[in-house]
């Protein structure tokens, strides 16, 4: 393997490095290297990390850079564009995640977050088996969720010590004049848990599981079988357009320290079995549309405050105000019906007395300006005065009166 991390090394990547394609690991972070990435990198067919973050690197990945074996690939921070290759973080990329990505069998972090890209969440995720760490967040991925993550482990690796070195403390070593060098790296990781951005290195990778697709346009309901996913550490799924119930199977994410699912349509009531979560420590589906009451107040949820909460106007309990027994709901109802009545009236004598005064001034200003239409007035006005006259005369006046 190469380890030359931290050189201010310069200039661009030899292309003679895809002669030497014996090479497992090419490890040159934290250089100012420039220009793209070698073609002939396809050729380095036993190639499992590759990490060259944190330079000047332009362009993208080749097309036909797919090696089988590959497990890491950190171009993270540098100024890569274009159509996504591969796995890279806070660049530029736009267009779709490639349905070859099912390819990459043994790949354990896939970290594509602060990117441009577009399309669906493939189902071909679903395919890495191996996968632990998964950071598709604020790109513009829309469509629903695939219900196969399940498929997936997502959770954290548990294998044994010399494994666990084998994996994330490779040795390299660099020939020089007094022999082998011998050289040990730590893959490292930017990954949001917690609502804080942490920098995860060395053997710690190994105890970390997380999915986010936060900050994109996903829609429908969230599968159930995400709660299968019952080794996993941090689910963030917040400021999407998610719709329906939050899946009761979350209760069995026994390992789970951060559930975010806030800012987004959810509805329903909040699944009291997630009492059961004895691991979590942030919680939050604020400004969805939930209502009913909190789950009860005690174990992991006494520890969360209203901001949890925020924006759900029909919750109610600890820690937001106590729920009202259907007897006070019914008072209350039938208090605001009242109101309501009291409040339709009012405006029902408003309504009417403005109408009759419109009406008034209505007829006198047709009979003010159309003289026709006055006279036709006054005349019917005469006539009803003579037929109520002679009305009165003929059946109410008692005819002794005239004698």
């Amino acid at each position: 393997g190469l380890y030359l991390n931290n050189n201010s090394l310069s200039g661009k990547i030899p292309r003679w490095l895809g002669n030497l394609t014996w090479l497992q690991y090419i490890i040159m972070p934290n250089n100012h290297l420039e220009g793209p990435i070698p073609v002939e990198f396809c050729q380095l067919d036993l190639l499992q990390i590759l990490d060259i973050s944190d330079n000047n690197i332009s362009g993208s990945l080749p097309s036909c850079f797919h090696p089988l074996s590959i497990k890491q690939v950190h171009l993270s921070k540098n100024m890569l564009h274009g159509q996504l290759k591969r796995d890279l973080s806070y660049n530029r990329l736009n267009g779709s995640i490639p349905d070859w990505v099912d390819g990459l069998s043994q790949l354990s972090h896939l970290i594509l977050g602060h990117n441009n890209l577009e399309g669906e969440v493939l189902v071909q995720l679903c395919e890495l088996n191996q996968l632990q760490l998964l950071d598709l967040s604020n790109n513009n991925l829309h469509g629903p969720i695939p219900p196969c993550f399940d498929n997936t482990t997502l959770y954290e690796s548990y294998s044994n010590s010399s494994s666990l070195d084998e994996q994330f403390e490779i040795f390299f070593s660099i020939e020089s004049p007094q022999g082998n060098v011998e050289k040990q790296i730590h893959e490292i990781f930017e990954f949001t848990t917690k609502n804080i951005v942490y920098i995860y290195q060395g053997k710690v990778l190994s105890l970390l599981s997380g999915l986010d697709l936060s900050c994109n346009k996903l829609i429908g309901p969230i599968p159930p079988q995400i709660g299968n996913l019952t080794r996993i550490q941090t689910l963030n799924l917040s400021h999407n357009d998610l719709i329906g119930l939050i899946p009761s199977t979350f209760s069995n994410l026994k390992h789970v320290e951060s559930l975010d699912l806030s800012n987004n349509k959810l509805n329903g009531k909040i699944p009291h079995q997630l009492v059961e979560l004895k691991t979590l420590e942030v919680f939050s589906v604020a400004y969805n549309n939930l209502s009913g009451e909190i789950p009860e107040w005690t174990a992991q949820f006494a520890t969360f405050n209203e901001s949890s909460y925020e924006g759900n106007t029909f919750l109610c309990g600890l820690p937001l105000p106590i729920c009202r027994s259907p007897a006070t709901m019914s008072e209350a109802s039938i208090g605001n019906e009242r109101d309501d009545n009291l409040i339709d009236m009012d405006s029902f004598f408003i309504t009417f007395t403005t109408s009759y005064v419109i009406v008034i001034f209505a007829i006198v200003i047709i009979l003010y300006v159309n003289s026709y239409w006055r006279r036709r007035w006054f005349y019917f006005v005469e006539m009803w005065i003579t037929s109520s006259y002679y009305f009165v005369v003929d059946n109410l006046i008692p005819t002794r009166f005239y004698h």
